[in-house]
C-alpha cells in the first residue's frame, strides 16, 4: 500500500462522479470526432454528454426497465459508453459483452446473464433478429446504436436519448434522482476465454469507483488530455483506466479507426496519452527505430540518448527537443503510454521513456476493477508493474527460495463474487484475499514483479521450475520474430521437454534474413535460440522449435489463449 501523490475527487459512484465531475469539467471537450477539415473536430463536451446519460436512463426506466439487466455489444464508440452508464446510473445492471465473439457465444452469454434488453451496433442486426424470432431467453428489449434503422420492434438509441430529454423536460426525475447502491453488483463482466470457461464477474460501483480515485492519486491526467481509444471498450483494463477515468478528470477521447490507423490517428487528435497492450506499443517502437535506421541517423540518436540521460542526473530534461523529429511524427503532444494486460518488454519501456515519452507499467485483472499496481507519477522501475494501489493490500503466498510466490490482494476494488459460480468463488476468494493465479514477488523497494501465470508454469521432473513468460520475453527479441509461446511437452521418461512455438514476420523476413523459404528459417531461427539457451541454466533450454507465419490464437486484448494454442500444436503433431 503506498501512498498518494495527487489530490483527487472523492465519490461514491459512478453517478457521483459524473456529476461531481461534471460541474468542474462541463464546457470542457468529452469527446471528439474528425471533420472533413484538418484540425478541426466534432466536440461533445462533459455536460453534454452528460445530459445524454441522463437522457437515456430516464428512457430506458421508461421502457420498464428499471432494476433489470441490459447488455452493450459494438465496436468502440459514443453510443457504446452512454449505454454503458445509462444503465449503471440508475437504471439497472450493466452486461458489456465482447464484440468479437462468434454468434453462439452471445448467445450463451445472453442466456447465461438473463438480460432483459440489449444495446447494439448494426454488425449483430442478424443475431439479434434472430434470437428475437426464436424468443427463447429473456431478452424482450432491443435497441439500436443506429440512426437510420428500420427494423420493426427495435428501439433507436438516438430516439431514445431524444425521448429521454422530453420526458424530463415534463419533470420525470426517475433517472435523475435514483439512489445507487454502491455495494451491491452493477457491473457483470465475463472474463476472456470461451463461455465454458469464461467466469461472470460481479463488480459492485465501489469496486469501480475505489480503482479509478486510485489511478487519479498516482498518476496525473487533466481536462486538456486527449486519450486514443483502442483497447475494446467492454475490457475492464480500457473501460476502467481508458473511458471512466478520463471523463473523471475532464479529459476528451478520440475513437481510433483501427490498428493500421494508429499512428495517423495520433497525430490527427494531437493525443496526449494513450492506454494499450504490450504488443501494440513493441511494434510502435519497432517502427520508430526502423525509421531512424532507414534515414542512417541511429547513432546520432544513441549520442543524444547518452546526453540527455546524462544531463537527466542534473534534472535538466531536452529529451522532446533533441527527440522533436520523432515526437513530431506522433502528433508532438504525446506524453503518457500506459501498457497493461500482459508483460511489456523492459527494453522498449526503456527505449520510449530514452527518447521522452512515459511509459507506466501496470498489472490488474478483471476481479480487482481492474488495476493492482502501476508505475505511476514518481516511482518507475524498468521491468517491473510498479507500486501497489493506495487502497489495496498485496502480498506474497507461500513464496519459493528466491520469493518468488502467487501474487493475492485484499480492498475496495476486488470483485464481489464470481456470479452464481460458487466454487470458482470459494477458490479464488478466502477471507477477503483474492488469489490472482498470478506469480511475483517484490524486490527490497517494494516494487512489484510478475513472472508468469501459475497454471503456465513449467514443472520438471526434478521439481525446478520455468516460467514460459521469461523465455518468450527473450525469444520475441530475435529479429523477425513477431510473437511466441513456450510450453512444456511431456516425454516417454516422465519428464518434461521445453518447446517453443515461434510466428515469424512474414512481410519483412526476406529483407532480413534474405530467405522466405521455412526450413532455412528453422534453421538461422534455431542458431537463434541456441545462443539464448547459453544464458541460461541447461534445465531451462529450448529444445524443440516450430515456427510459422499463422498469428497464435488470441483474446481481444491480444493475450495468447495458451490452452487452445496447445491443443492446436499437439492435435497437428499427431
Amino acid at each position: 500500500m503506498e501512498k498518494r501523490l495527487h489530490k483527487y475527487v472523492e465519490f461514491t459512484d459512478l453517478k457521483d462522479m459524473l456529476e461531481k465531475t461534471g460541474k468542474l469539467y462541463g464546457d470542457r471537450p468529452a469527446y471528439k470526432f474528425k471533420t472533413d477539415e484538418e484540425d478541426k473536430f466534432d466536440i461533445i463536451t462533459h455536460k453534454e454528454f452528460r445530459d445524454d446519460v441522463n437522457a437515456l436512463g430516464t428512457a430506458l426506466i421508461n421502457l420498464g426497465l428499471k432494476n433489470k439487466r441490459i447488455a452493450v455489444i459494438s465496436e468502440n464508440r459514443y453510443e457504446w459508453g452512454l449505454a454503458y452508464l445509462a444503465v449503471c446510473c440508475g437504471t439497472g445492471i450493466v452486461v458489456p459483452m465482447d464484440k468479437s465473439l462468434p454468434e453462439n457465444e452471445i448467445e450463451s452469454l445472453i442466456e447465461r446473464s438473463k438480460v432483459d434488453a440489449i444495446i447494439y451496433s448494426k454488425k449483430y442486426n442478424n443475431i439479434m433478429e434472430k434470437i428475437r424470432q426464436e424468443n427463447k431467453y429473456n431478452l424482450k428489449i432491443y435497441i439500436s446504436m443506429e440512426e437510420n434503422e428500420e427494423t420493426p420492434n427495435v428501439y433507436i438509441e438516438k430516439e431514445l436519448v431524444n425521448k429521454g430529454k422530453q420526458l424530463i423536460k415534463e419533470g420525470n426525475r426517475e433517472f435523475i434522482d435514483a439512489k445507487i447502491d454502491s455495494e451491491k453488483m452493477g457491473i457483470m463482466l465475463f472474463t476472456s476465454g470461451t463461455t465454458a470457461m469464461s467466469k461472470a464477474v460481479s463488480l459492485s460501483h465501489k469496486n469501480i469507483c475505489a480503482n479509478i480515485m486510485d489511478i487519479a492519486s498516482v498518476i496525473e491526467l487533466n481536462e486538456y488530455d486527449t486519450l486514443l481509444s483502442f483497447l475494446p471498450l467492454h475490457h475492464t483494463f480500457e473501460c476502467s483506466v481508458g473511458f471512466l477515468y478520463p471523463l473523471s478528470k475532464g479529459s476528451a477521447i478520440a475513437f481510433c479507426d483501427g490498428i493500421r490507423h494508429i499512428a495517423d490517428n495520433i497525430k490527427e487528435y494531437k493525443i496526449t496519452a494513450m492506454i494499450s497492450v504490450p504488443i501494440l506499443f513493441e511494434n510502435m517502437y519497432k517502427k520508430v527505430i526502423k525509421g531512424i535506421e532507414k534515414q542512417g541517423k541511429l547513432e546520432k540518436v544513441k549520442k543524444g540518448i547518452k546526453i540527455s540521460n546524462f544531463l537527466l542526473k542534473f534534472h535538466i530534461d531536452i529529451r522532446k527537443k533533441l527527440f522533436k523529429e520523432i515526437h513530431d511524427k506522433l502528433g508532438g503532444k504525446a506524453r503518457l503510454f500506459v501498457s497493461g494486460a500482459a508483460g511489456l518488454d523492459p527494453d522498449v519501456e526503456k527505449g520510449f521513456n530514452e527518447l521522452g515519452f512515459k511509459v507506466l507499467q501496470g498489472y490488474g485483472l478483471t476481479e480487482t476493477s481492474p488495476v493492482i499496481a502501476a508505475e505511476n507519477d514518481k516511482y518507475t522501475r524498468i521491468g517491473s508493474v510498479g507500486k501497489v494501489f493506495p487502497s489495496l493490500e498485496v502480498k506474497i503466498d507461500n513464496p519459493n527460495e528466491q520469493g518468488i510466490g502467487e501474487i493475492v490482494v485484499k480492498g475496495p476494488s476486488v470483485m464481489l463474487e464470481y456470479y452464481e459460480n460458487e466454487e470458482a468463488t470459494k477458490q479464488s476468494l478466502k477471507d477477503g484475499w483474492f488469489y490472482t493465479g498470478d506469480l511475483g514477488y517484490f524486490d527490497k523497494d517494494n516494487f512489484l514483479y510478475i513472472t508468469g501465470r501459475k497454471k503456465n508454469v513449467i514443472v520438471l521432473k526434478n521439481g525446478k521450475n520455468i516460467y514460459p513468460e521469461e523465455l518468450e520475453n527473450l525469444v520475441n527479441k530475435i529479429e523477425g520474430v513477431k510473437e511466441s509461446m513456450v510450453y512444456g511437452r511431456p516425454d516417454s521418461d516422465g519428464d518434461t521437454t521445453v518447446c517453443c512455438k515461434i510466428v515469424y514476420d512474414k512481410e519483412n523476413i526476406k529483407e532480413i534474413y534474405n530467405t522466405e523459404n521455412e526450413e532455412e528459417l528453422l534453421k538461422i531461427i534455431n542458431d537463434e535460440i541456441k545462443k539464448i539457451n547459453k544464458l541460461m541454466p541447461a534445465y531451462k533450454y529450448i529444445r524443440n522449435v516450430k515456427i510459422t507465419d499463422e498469428e497464435l490464437i488470441k483474446t481481444t486484448t491480444q493475450k495468447v489463449k495458451r490452452h487452445e494454442e496447445l491443443a492446436k500444436i499437439l492435435s497437428e503433431d499427431k
